[in-house]
């Protein structure tokens, strides 16, 4: 059968189902392990150790529930459940990032000097004063708030066209995200607009980075997005920052990186006008992350390195962990 979406297929008992769980299953449980043993040896410094644990528990037995239907009714539509459950779960494993890394000394003034450094100013900084026009701005803030639409359109994609390598890709995103999440815990970096807000702008401008050590420990403010304040996006971003924004997962730049896994995914489906199509978002995307002053541009650099690396390297390891699914 032609590949492509044929709505009596979702429900179709697959021949061979997997019987354990998805590749994407065990990384997750990895980095869960992880992060709860971070949680028992820091237990006495932790804010709320006992929901972090108890977090972690349910989702485990999300995760067991999921295996259990898809294990009732192997079928396209069960595993698309099983696996979207997982990756919707990512926004809750993000913030969760901070509780950890927050026990940390801050690196954000070895950053900025690397910064200043490497450019002899700070792009963050600059960056919107430069290119203040509200179209530009609003360039830049559709391209940054494309990250989750672009994600979503891959996986989506895959599921329908490529389903064979469905559970692959989707494997290659969720180990993605989960290595950035160990750099996040182990490297705690918060990034301009929150570092800026807490230095002042003014030191920041005459070169001055001090270490503010644990001082994120207890403050989350943070400046709001350079731009056109108007914009349709602006207000889009603005709006996820007061939702969920942490200060944490600065280095390296997630939103470049899993945006670059993604594009390197789409170019391997073979999809040319899907690839080109995206491109101009991702190119703003990437720049945005700097724009908004979420990122350093040392930040939206290791970003597209990391991202590459991560693609080639869970590409590789996916072929002895994932099997090709059957149509």
């Amino acid at each position: 059968m032609k590949a492509g979406f044929n709505i009596k297929d979702l429900f179709k008992i697959e021949a061979k189902p997997r019987r354990g769980l998805f590749a994407l299953e065990w990384v997750m449980l990895a980095y869960l392990v992880f992060t709860l043993l971070m949680v028992f040896f820091t237990y006495t410094k932790v804010v709320n150790p006992e929901a972090m644990i108890w977090g972690r528990v349910r989702i485990v037995v999300v995760t067991l529930a999921m295996w259990g239907v898809y294990r009732m009714v192997p079928c396209k539509l069960t595993k698309f459940a099983r696996i979207s459950v997982q990756m919707a779960l990512l926004s809750w494993w993000y913030p969760d990032t901070y509780e950890l890394n927050r026990l940390l000394p801050n690196l954000d003034h070895v950053f900025a000097q690397m910064e200043q450094g490497l450019f002899g100013c700070q792009p963050a900084l600059y960056f919107a004063q430069i290119f203040s026009s509200p179209v530009i701005s609003e360039l830049m803030d559709m391209g940054y708030a494309s990250y989750y639409p672009m994600i979503v359109l891959a996986a989506v994609y895959y599921f329908i066209w490529k389903y064979n390598e469905y559970e692959r890709a989707a494997f290659v995103i969720m180990a993605s995200f989960f290595a950035y999440y160990v750099i996040f815990v182990l490297v705690p970096v918060t990034g301009p607009t929150f570092y800026y807000k807490a230095v002042g702008i003014d030191q920041i401008t005459a070169g001055v980075f001090p270490n503010l050590h644990d001082y994120f420990n207890s403050h989350t403010d943070c400046l709001p997005s350079p731009g056109y304040t108007d914009g349709i996006f602006y207000q889009l971003v603005e709006d996820a920052k007061a939702a969920g924004e942490r200060p944490t997962a600065a280095f390296p730049s997630s939103h470049v990186g899993i945006s670059t896994v993604i594009m390197f995914l789409v170019w391997h489906t073979k999809n040319r006008r899907l690839f080109y199509c995206m491109i101009p978002f991702y190119a703003f995307l990437c720049m945005a992350t700097v724009y908004i002053q979420a990122h350093y541009a040392v930040d939206a650099l290791a970003g597209f390195v990391s991202g590459a690396a991560f693609y080639f390297l869970f590409m590789l390891l996916s072929r002895g962990m994932v099997g090709k699914t059957r149509r």
